[in-house]
């Protein structure tokens, strides 16, 4: 309701400034034709006479007469003309104006839906560790046989919370310096970026028995900046892992075209195509479409890789099959010398 009294205010002021332009050449083109049709009628006329050659004084008056009427006939048709013109812009641009008003806040109306709808989630998530942390106390408090052993497992279950709290936060704050980032580029060699991200989720994947092979040709360049683009891949190669079953297997791969494709390949159960519209959404999880497996985060990982893709001009898709997994995809551009 805002946003559309919003609309027709903007659509009202581009129609005020449609109309006084097009009024203003109306009047113009008005002067101009009034001047020029009495310049005609300032023309000289035949020579009357009452005696000899000539025409008589009668004629001559009707000639004035005749002369007079179509100048204010030409008028009138010229009014007429003018006001039927200014008649069809006001309809027509109302519409239009209507139309490009509502073009011009969509984005504004997107982003404020956007914001509306990441404060929501980001209460949520935020008021659920609390939540439990308050009910998980107000039970161990009313519990007048409390052992020392259970009051140690509770302060561990806070222990645990206040960590989900953390990685939330930690979270919600690299997602902000991503979407407002201002990054220093540089010549960035590809091979050099996959191997800092394989030996930081080394552990990970064996912890999984997960196979990370890394296929990247040597003197590959790209211009980026090399502290982001290292964590747009950790991402999602920690995301990859996660979807991951045991003994799976994930590849980065790197192919020239217009820009330098680093691919993430793994060999998950694949994401439905109705979620690969919503994959880069903020908080958003699929947990249930992708696996069975209870897959902790808060769906911020990629929507971090997305933003700082989106700062350092680089384009993060998705292509996926269910059931023979997914490979997401770092478009990155060359390196010019």
């Amino acid at each position: 309701m805002i946003f559309h009294k919003t609309s027709l205010k903007l659509a009202g002021l581009y129609l005020a400034v449609m109309m006084t332009i097009s009024i203003f050449f109306s009047v113009t083109i008005y002067q101009v034709s009034v001047q020029e049709l009495e310049r005609g009628l300032r023309r000289p006329l035949p020579v009357f006479s009452a005696n000899g050659p000539g025409f008589s004084s009668q004629v001559r008056d009707v000639f004035i007469e005749q002369r007079t009427q179509s100048y204010e006939e030409a008028k009138d048709k010229l009014i007429a003309k003018l006001l039927l013109i200014n008649g069809v812009i006001l309809i027509l641009g109302g519409g239009l104006s209507y139309y490009l008003a509502l073009r011009t806040l969509k984005p504004i109306e997107d982003a404020h839906e956007a914001q509306s709808a990441f404060a929501a989630n980001a209460s949520h998530e935020l008021r659920t560790p609390i939540t439990a942390m308050r009910s998980e106390n107000e039970v161990a408090l009313m519990d007048p046989d409390l052992t020392l052993e259970e009051a140690k497992q509770q302060l561990q279950s806070n222990i645990e919370e206040l960590e989900k709290l953390t990685a939330l936060s930690e979270g919600l704050l690299s997602l902000a310096q991503a979407e407002g980032a201002q990054l220093n580029k540089e010549r960035v060699l590809v091979s050099d970026v996959t191997a800092l991200v394989a030996e930081r989720m080394r552990l990970a994947a064996e912890a999984k028995n997960v196979t990370l092979n890394i296929k990247v040709p040597k003197g590959i360049a790209i211009f980026v900046n090399k502290t982001a683009a290292v964590e747009i891949l950790a991402v999602l190669v920690d995301n990859a892992i996660k979807y991951s079953s045991k003994e799976g297997k994930i590849t980065i791969s790197a192919v020239a075209n217009e820009t330098i494709d680093i691919r993430v390949t793994d060999t998950g159960p694949g994401i439905p195509k109705d979620v690969q519209a919503h994959i880069f959404d903020r908080f958003y999880r699929a947990d249930s479409s992708r696996t069975k497996q209870q897959i902790g985060g808060y769906g911020l990982g990629l929507a971090i890789a997305k933003g700082l893709a989106d700062a350092n001009d680089c384009k993060l898709s998705v292509t996926s099959t269910e059931g023979k997994g997914s490979t997401f995809v770092l478009s990155a551009p060359k390196f010019v010398a």
